[in-house]
């Protein structure tokens, strides 16, 4: 599972967002009152992860400003990415519902998410633990691998 570099002065052409209007699916910044709904959306549709996403996500919403989006389609929560959750400068955790996929949302999310690092006053994001998404980091936004990345996760997940 190795790292990625993404170049944020050097990104791609977005048109997610525009997209994703049309579509009808809006997203936005996640806010403190919606925690416990986010929460519940990432624990039920994505607790197969050994790590508590749940937990990142609401680090994610209370940081100043929320470092948490999420995608709607009218009230219905059906996506999520954050960065800066559990380490600064990183991307990640993000889903997107199985009955949604393919259809932009994660891209846009990653975008999302990609725009405010950088205005932030990032020049690069690491995409940490990409697992099986490398080909689809690399397409959406150049990320690159980091060579010899493959974190031990004990580092960041140990017993206190």
């Amino acid at each position: 599972m190795p790292d990625l570099l993404v170049k944020l002065y050097d990104m791609p052409e977005n048109d997610t967002h525009e997209r994703m209007a049309k579509e009808g699916i809006v997203i936005k910044r996640a806010m403190a009152m919606n925690r416990c709904q986010i929460s519940e959306f990432v624990n039920a549709n994505f607790s197969d992860h050994s790590v508590n996403w749940g937990s990142e996500c609401e680090r994610a919403i209370f940081n100043d400003p929320s470092t948490c989006y999420i995608a709607l389609r009218g009230s219905e929560l059906i996506g999520f990415a954050c960065y800066d959750a559990g380490t600064l400068n990183y991307f990640g955790p993000t889903g997107v519902l199985k009955s949604e996929r393919g259809k932009g949302i994660g891209k846009a999310l990653l975008f999302k998410c990609m725009e405010s690092m950088k205005e932030k006053g990032y020049a690069y994001a690491i995409i940490g633990w990409a697992v099986d998404a490398v080909p689809f980091y690399e397409k959406a936004v150049n990320a690159v691998v980091i060579e010899g990345s493959t974190p031990d996760k004990s580092i960041f997940y140990h017993r206190i």
